[in-house]
Parts: C-alpha cells; structure tokens; sequence
C-alpha cells in the first residue's frame, strides 16, 4: 500500500506515517527516492500504536513493542507496570472527584475553613509536584515521552 492509502485507511496524515518511520515505530519497503510503501501489517502496527497511546505509553515505549521486523514483541512486565500506574490514577481521580463535590455542597462559610477542601488542595499540590518529578526525570533519547 502506498502512503496515501495508509493514511486514508488508517485516519493519519502522512506526516505522522513519516515521523513514526523517522522514529522506527514502522518501516516502508519500497526503494529510497520512490512513494513510500507499506506491506499490510502496517494496520494492525498503527492499532497496536494507537492502542498504546491512549494507555498512556509513549511512543518510546511502544518502539519497544516491536521486533526489528515489525511484529509485536510485547513486554508483560511493561503492561502490568503501566495497569498499576493507571490504577493509581484511577484512585488519585476518585478522590478528587469525591472532594470537588464535598466543596461543591460544602456547609462551611469558606472553603479555607473546610478540611476536606484543604485535604483535597493538598492531593492537588502533590499530584503537580509528583508530575513536575516525573517530566523532569524522564530520557531525553530518540523520542520524547509525552507529558502528563
């Protein structure tokens, strides 16, 4: 398939078909200096891509997924180690939520008043500090990690 019909099948713009080749998440087999091609897995890489990206993996760590040919080659570890991550968003997101609608009918004449509030500007400031640490401990090598 041609670049055209991948982008068309697919949903993505050729420059992004070209960036993730650039980054070796796929790779054309036609000759350099012709259209670009593609052998059909092709698909079923860019669902595996786009799979990966809305867990929440970069594409650094998608890369990781695939063989040198183009098969996947998933690492269980890597999955289960992004499910406890997810996990404890899911936890951090409940107990904000639950604390956005403790405020929201809050009985307290001011919020800076309200524990709860307080518990919950706290949970705020540490999931921003816990972020600002994980931006800045991450590798700067061949692809960027997407920020959080």
């Amino acid at each position: 398939m041609d670049i055209a019909e991948v982008a068309k099948r697919s949903g993505l713009r050729a420059s992004t078909l070209r960036y993730y080749e650039e980054k070796g998440l796929i790779q054309s087999v036609g000759q350099p200096g012709e259209r670009r091609r593609f052998a059909p897995g092709v698909m079923d890489q860019l669902a595996l891509i786009a799979l990966g990206q809305s867990a929440g993996f970069s594409l650094y760590d998608i890369r990781s997924m695939f063989l040198p040919s183009g098969e996947p080659n998933i690492d269980r570890q890597l999955l289960s180690a992004k499910a406890d991550e997810l996990d404890t968003m899911v936890k951090r997101l409940k107990a904000m939520s639950n604390g956005l609608r403790h405020a929201a009918a809050c009985p307290a004449e001011s919020h800076a008043q309200c524990p709860s509030f307080q518990r919950l500007l706290k949970a705020a400031a540490d999931g921003a500090l816990e972020r600002q640490q994980r931006r800045s401990a991450q590798p700067v090598v061949g692809l960027r990690r997407p920020r959080a």
